[in-house]
């Protein structure tokens, strides 16, 4: 006896008519026609059928605080460092907790059930540290909330920062993160990649670092990562998020980057909606776009995600928890518009991130934690181009969220009454 039968789901490999037998929690059969009897029953309609969303970059310590202490009028990134340096004095940890509670009321409306948010740890106070251990406690039921030490003002730079970051990790923060480009030199960039590598590797744990978040092509620090990840053994442990020097980078150097972080496993996180906002702002014409070579690092074999960043924060006035509307920027700015590369951007939003983060038992086979979302599409490639809506949201077989499906009327003499945006090829 199953708990739940979804019956008639597409899925994102292209099969169709498929059922999914669901009982505690788990994914227990995935075929066609399946004959089960079940407690209760739901028709996907031929609707496309996913695992989770999944965000591989955030910033859930900043998240919905725009406008405080003030509105980024240039809308830089450096103005919003600035910005984010005068609120920490006067954070509160009952309001960081209360929007970071807030947000992921809006993820889990998105089907966005998995996140790994950076914080910052060189506020001595470490209350956004607290806070987002609190939330992370909070909602474990419905939402994977996996945390980054994250020193914002550079490991070197700032005094305390690695005391902090050590005290961090000892309260249950679960990634070593850093910062190589903001530290005062290249030399100290590379001093704190090896250093903040080997913190990881004593205590046996993932790293992932803002690396070379700028338009300057000098700024190599991911051959640096790269270089320890593989010294260390760490390979499949070890990302490197932005990496926006290399829309920059000289060709044949990048031709040799490309096999090393392949080598040193080395995974990529690309943040398309931020990207191609903060960077290339010191170009006249032409303006770099900024973002990462993605199509070049998927190529090379390299696994690249894509994550929304910010949300409403001092960075980036805008901004939904839509992963969609991530993979639907990340596709255009990469002009990724042939058929696989579309889905490999649908990929960079759900599969290609849990991996990163290392979720378990994340998918849609037996087996599985029956986490899903149903969408208003009937592939990813139309799921990305309408920012589907999520009609139903799982989180172990029970629905968590739902939304009624996008349909407009129409009043148009000899036309349909309604219209959904789809259409049957």
């Amino acid at each position: 006896m199953l708990d739940l039968l979804i019956r008639n789901c597409t899925l994102a490999d292209g099969r169709n008519r498929q059922d999914i037998g669901i009982r505690d929690g788990r994914i227990v059969a995935l075929e066609a026609n399946l004959q089960a009897d079940a407690g209760q029953t739901m028709d996907a309609a031929g609707q496309l059928v996913t695992a989770p969303f999944v965000d591989a970059h955030f910033h859930m310590d900043s998240t919905l605080s725009y406008g405080l202490p003030r509105v980024n009028q240039s809308g830089t990134l450096l103005e919003g460092i600035a910005l984010w340096g005068e609120l920490k004095p006067a954070l509160a940890q009952e309001a960081l907790v209360e929007r970071a509670l807030a947000y992921c009321d809006w993820a889990v409306a998105r089907g966005l059930l998995a996140i790994r948010s950076h914080v910052d740890i060189c506020d001595d106070r470490l209350l956004a540290v607290e806070a987002l251990l609190h939330v992370k406690e909070k909602v474990r039921p419905y939402l994977d909330l996996q945390l980054v030490a994250f020193p914002q003002d550079g490991l070197l730079r700032s005094p305390n920062a690695m005391r902090n970051l050590v005290r961090a990790l000892d309260m249950g923060v679960d990634v070593v993160g850093g910062i190589p480009h903001f530290e005062r030199t290249m030399a100290d960039g590379a001093e704190s990649v090896r250093l903040l590598c080997e913190l990881a590797c004593e205590r046996g744990l993932m790293v992932d670092m803002h690396c070379d978040e700028t338009d300057d092509p000098l700024s190599r620090h991911i051959e640096t990562l790269a270089y320890h990840a593989q010294r260390l053994g760490m390979q499949g442990r070890v990302t490197g998020s932005h990496l926006t020097s290399m829309h920059s980078m000289d060709n044949y150097y990048v031709s040799k980057l490309l096999p090393l972080m392949r080598e040193a496993g080395v995974a990529a996180i690309a943040n398309p909606l931020i990207n191609i906002t903060l960077q290339g702002r010191h170009d006249s014409y032409p303006k770099r776009r900024g973002m990462t070579r993605v199509p070049e690092l998927l190529a090379a074999g390299v696994p690249v995600a894509f994550g929304h960043d910010c949300v409403m924060d001092p960075w980036y006035g805008l901004g939904s928890g839509d992963m969609l509307e991530v993979a639907h920027m990340g596709l255009h700015v990469a002009q990724m518009t042939g058929q696989e590369a579309m889905k490999q951007c649908f990929a960079a939003v759900t599969s290609t991130p849990a991996a990163i983060l290392g979720l378990e038992a994340y998918g849609l086979a037996p087996g599985c934690r029956a986490d899903l979302v149903l969408l208003q599409a009937r592939d990813p490639v139309e799921a990305i181009r309408l920012r589907a809506t999520r009609l139903a949201v799982l989180r172990g077989g029970k629905l968590i969220a739902s939304s009624p499906p996008a349909v407009a009327r129409l009043d148009l003499s000899g036309r349909p009454k309604t219209t959904s945006f789809q259409i049957r090829l």
